[in-house]
């Protein structure tokens, strides 16, 4: 798995490509906590996500988590794939699911 981050109007965009597995959670959760140094709402994008397991949903949840304890701003979009699996278990409410980018920033913004 790879990471990317982006700035845009003070939103964070955290691009992630490959597999979010038990595999690379570690590496998912070090790269997020590391640039949460400041207080900007961010959108953690999984549109180039090949597949997400249930580690994957564990780290996102507990990313989650740590925002609302912080009272940080956030948002998940996902491709279809990605989308299915996290309406599957129900989280898309909690991680604030959106199915474009633009709606994740639009959210952020509000």
């Amino acid at each position: 798995m790879r990471g990317n981050l982006e700035v845009k109007t003070n939103i964070m965009v955290f691009t992630f490509k490959g597999q979010l597995d038990a595999f690379s959670e570690k590496q998912f959760k070090t790269f997020v906590i590391n640039n949460l140094k400041n207080d900007h709402p961010f959108v953690i994008d999984l549109t180039k996500i090949d597949f997400l397991d249930s580690s994957g949903l564990g780290a996102l949840v507990q990313t989650a988590k740590e925002c609302k304890k912080s009272k940080l701003g956030f948002s998940v979009v996902g491709n279809s794939r990605v989308a299915q699996t996290i309406k599957l278990v129900r989280l898309g409410d909690f991680l604030n699911l959106k199915s474009s980018l633009e709606d994740s920033l639009n959210y952020l913004r509000n």
